[in-house]
């Protein structure tokens, strides 16, 4: 008997069962931020809060600010702080996102938002399949996705002043492109990284990964869901 090979193997099955855990991880995380989200956006649309968000733009600005704060502290910073932490902000996070979005409850009503939502859930699934069980190389479309991004919010930000319907339309459909993508590409890397985390400290390595890529893949969804509320939200 080759007990090298019978080594190797057990190795490989391993590391396929810790990829798949892993993975599972990931969606739990990110599907419990949007149920946090979710939770948080219905009862804050529901208190009279909601409306001194809408009264004071200078509140949901500040509440803009702590989310992107939040973000890039826990994207820069997670290597050297520890899980409970990285946990603590990605879960703050969801709850400020679910405070910032409670709005979408007063615009549109709440039977087109629930059906928006299972449009994008439809949508993200199934490029998150394509993108785990694809053999392509989906790395080179990192520097396309982010040139795209920048394409976006530029273009996003020029329309806030120009207020254009047709430019606001065409922003709309760019940015539900990118996002159904964007999903694809980001699990097919979260699953890399996974494969990279052999030989190391699994444990701490591979929650963070979990937990990062959650937070990826929750942003994802997250715009996705907006730009497609532009198509099928009705207004109150």
């Amino acid at each position: 008997m080759n007990y090298n090979e019978l080594d190797n193997q057990s190795t490989i099955y391993v590391d396929s069962t810790l990829q798949a855990t892993t993975m599972r991880h990931v969606f739990a995380w990110m599907f419990g931020a949007l149920g946090i989200t979710a939770l948080t956006a219905m009862l804050v649309a529901k208190s009279s809060f909601i409306y001194t968000i809408i009264m004071n733009p200078g509140l949901l600005w500040g509440l803009i600010i702590a989310e992107l704060a939040l973000v890039f502290i826990l994207s820069a910073r997670i290597g050297k702080m520890s899980f409970f932490t990285a946990s603590l902000l990605f879960t703050g996070y969801s709850l400020l996102n679910g405070v910032t979005l409670s709005s979408i409850f007063i615009v549109y009503t709440a039977t087109s938002i629930a059906t928006t939502f299972f449009i994008a859930a439809g949508m993200f699934g199934a490029m998150a399949l394509w993108g785990y069980t694809t053999k392509k190389d989906l790395s080179r479309w990192g520097s396309i996705f982010f040139m795209l991004l920048i394409g976006l919010i530029l273009a996003t930000v020029v329309n806030m002043f120009l207020r254009s319907d047709a430019m606001g339309f065409i922003i709309s459909i760019i940015g539900v492109i990118i996002f159904t993508g964007l999903t694809a590409f980001d699990v097919n890397k979260i699953k890399q990284m996974l494969a990279q985390t052999q030989g190391v400290d699994k444990g701490d390595v591979a929650r963070k990964v979990a937990l990062m890529g959650a937070l990826a893949l929750y942003l994802d969804f997250i715009n996705l869901f907006l730009y497609l509320l532009r198509f099928f939200g009705r207004r109150n």
